[in-house]
């Protein structure tokens, strides 16, 4: 049996997954966790990774690294890290993309790279650091994303992919190039930049001989795992929430709802994310006293509409839409609405309708959806599989659970290690939810946040 690995290093932890080459049967499976925060020394990431790899790599053919998005890893000379590596939540560069988007224009920026930035891209923060920390920012020879940085560690190459490249603000997919006068614009001056491979090319391999694929970003290491085809639009509920799907053209989207990215193929990945998305649940649970399951069942003792109890869920500032400095509001309290089970209702309405606002943009940059997948670590949750269908209006898919990410980046390995030649993996089986009655729950919800933010 050949065996091939893929790694997911997540904001909160790495998951290490190694698969039958053949078939995508998981053989063997590890984690460890991450410090929590919105910055993290990239050391912290290549010590949880070799606890969770530790033994779990033996006879492993060839892997590949799939990270969270956007993160900005400066390195010295040397490679070693200048500062911690500011996460995509990180929002702090808020100020300086705004800037940024000023100085050139939405529509300018569209065309360049596909997104007009926000304060989760890498672009963003370069400007911060050149701003904020000049002395830390002379010392910078190189930046990268946090797959990179651990592609790095584990090959010696700085190397990355299209899909994740296509998330800094600085690389084109329309072009498939460096946007080198975005980097300068941002950071002052040029850097050196990690080498964007083809899809399924061998880059490297570890001083054991496991031969390295390169990697990609989180979202198109999913788009692999699900083996995504035209129609399908996965909603991603994770520490954040994303909305996405393949698309054989570019997308350059002015507004900034839609971000333009790549996939890890060759097509494209147009994508709409949410900071707040299982967190919000978690949170509500912790002030609750129970956990997510107990959330999910309560939820559903309460009507559709939580007897209009709105909860707009931007506990964490929010991206889309861009209210970095935003904060949560409950809306519509009265005597006899203020319940728990109306506040776990109202938890999963808020969430999933910032949700459903993110399909409708990607329909209006020419998506047509014909399904939904749902999936993520909040998926599971009864409550949220049947209200996403309410509110979605369409038949919704929640595969079986399973680690996505990671198995996307065993695919992508096990891609590079047949030379091209597609796996022919069993897909997941699927729980399907057919759509009810739709409530007036989103009208609720866009009154809300009109009411609060105009």
């Amino acid at each position: 049996m050949t065996l091939v690995a893929g790694i997911d290093s997540s904001t909160q932890s790495v998951k290490v997954s190694v698969h039958d080459a053949e078939t995508g049967v998981v053989v063997r499976q590890a984690c460890a966790p991450h410090p929590e925060g919105v910055s993290c020394p990239p050391q912290r990431w290549w010590e949880a990774l070799s606890e969770a790899s530790s033994g779990l790599l033996d006879g492993v053919a060839a892997l590949a690294v799939a990270g969270q998005q956007h993160g900005m890893v400066t390195l010295d000379e040397a490679q070693k890290p200048v500062r911690p590596a500011l996460l995509w939540s990180d929002t702090r560069s808020a100020a300086a993309a705004a800037a940024l988007v000023a100085e050139l224009g939405a529509e300018e920026w569209a065309r360049a790279v596909g997104s007009v930035p926000v304060a989760a891209f890498t672009v963003t923060k370069l400007r911060w650091l050149a701003e904020n920390e000049p002395d830390l920012a002379r010392r910078v020879t190189y930046v990268m994303l946090p797959h990179d940085y651990l592609t790095l560690r584990l090959g010696g190459v700085a190397v990355t992919d299209r899909g994740d490249a296509s998330g800094t603000g600085y690389w084109s997919p329309a072009t498939g190039q460096y946007r080198n006068d975005l980097v300068r614009r941002a950071f002052g001056r040029d850097v050196v930049l990690p080498r964007v491979a083809s899809p399924h090319e061998l880059v490297a391999a570890t001083p054991s001989g496991v031969l390295l694929a390169p990697g990609t970003g989180d979202n198109m290491a999913t788009a692999l795992g699900l083996e995504l085809t035209a129609g399908d639009v996965v909603i991603s509920l994770g520490t954040s929430g994303t909305a996405f799907a393949i698309s054989d053209t570019p997308t350059a989207d002015a507004s900034g709802a839609v971000a333009g990215f790549a996939d890890a193929t060759g097509k494209f990945l147009p994508l709409v994310c949410t900071l707040n998305a299982a967190r919000v649940l978690a949170a509500v649970a912790s002030l609750l006293g129970m956990g997510l399951d107990e959330i999910g069942r309560l939820a559903l003792t309460s009507p559709p509409g939580a007897e209009g109890l709105v909860l707009l869920p931007y506990l964490d500032g929010e991206r889309t839409p861009n209210l970095p400095d935003a904060t949560g509001s409950l809306l519509g309290l009265t005597r006899t609405n203020l319940t728990a089970a109306n506040i776990a209702q109202a938890s999963v309405e808020g969430m999933l309708c910032g949700l459903a606002d993110a399909v409708d943009a990607l329909r209006a940059s020419g998506v047509v959806p014909k399904r939904l997948l749902l999936v993520g670590g909040a998926a599971s949750n009864a409550a949220v599989q049947q209200i996403a269908a309410t509110l979605f209006g369409i038949e919704v898919d929640v595969p079986t659970p399973a680690q996505y990410v990671a198995r996307g980046a065993a695919w992508q390995a096990a891609w590079a290690l047949a030379d091209g030649v597609r796996p022919q993996w069993t897909l997941p089986v699927a729980q399907r939810f057919e759509p009810d009655l739709q409530p007036q729950v989103r009208e609720n919800y866009a009154a809300a946040r009109a009411q609060v933010y105009g």
